[in-house]
């Protein structure tokens, strides 16, 4: 059976290209995004690229409810999953502190940081039951330095390392592996 990686994030950007380097390398794919469209497409031009089987589950990273509902359900031939990566991610407003909107706040912190926690909470027990995994969460250089009007963007990409670090500890134990990647002026 070819190994498996599950992509958040993988309808557009870095997901995408992700996807497609593993794919490159023979994993079949589960595939997570909002758009459920665009899901669609990336799916089959992945499976048809790179000739590997593709499990596109569409829903928000954001919602607990939906992530635990998805990721329980995953077929048994999907569950033996080999690597988790946390890509879902956003920036927005990007204004200075005193003019921020707080609903883009909100959305950033539960993208970047519950929407981590959730996926890696429900897919660890597959790591678990199989004893193997790695998870690979994406950071940002943002998450190293702060800038004008990266207020929230850079503190929920600190959140990314600190919880990366964290994780590579309290999971050594179950023999995950925990990688954090800090990509910078994408």
């Amino acid at each position: 059976m070819p190994s498996i990686a599950l992509i958040t994030g993988a309808t557009s950007g870095f997901g995408k290209a992700i996807a497609e380097k593993f794919a490159s390398k023979g994993y079949d794919l589960i595939l997570i995004g909002r758009r459920s469209e665009r899901l669609t497409e990336v799916s089959q031009a992945i499976e048809n690229k790179f000739n590997v089987a593709v499990l596109p589950l569409s829903f928000d990273v954001q919602i607990k409810e939906e992530v635990d509902n998805a990721i329980s359900g995953i077929p048994a031939e999907w569950q033996a999953i080999d690597v988790l990566v946390n890509n879902a991610g956003l920036a927005l407003g990007r204004d200075h502190f005193d003019e921020a909107n707080l609903d883009d706040w909100e959305t950033m912190i539960d993208t970047n940081v519950k929407g981590l926690l959730y996926v890696s909470k429900a897919v660890i027990p597959f790591f678990q039951k199989h004893k193997k995994g790695h998870i690979i969460n994406i950071g940002s250089t943002a998450g190293k330095e702060v800038y004008e009007k990266g207020n929230i963007y850079c503190a929920t990409k600190h959140a990314v390392d600190a919880i990366s670090k964290a994780m590579r500890i309290d999971l050594l134990k179950d023999k995950i592996k925990v990688t954090v990647v800090h990509p910078g002026a994408a």
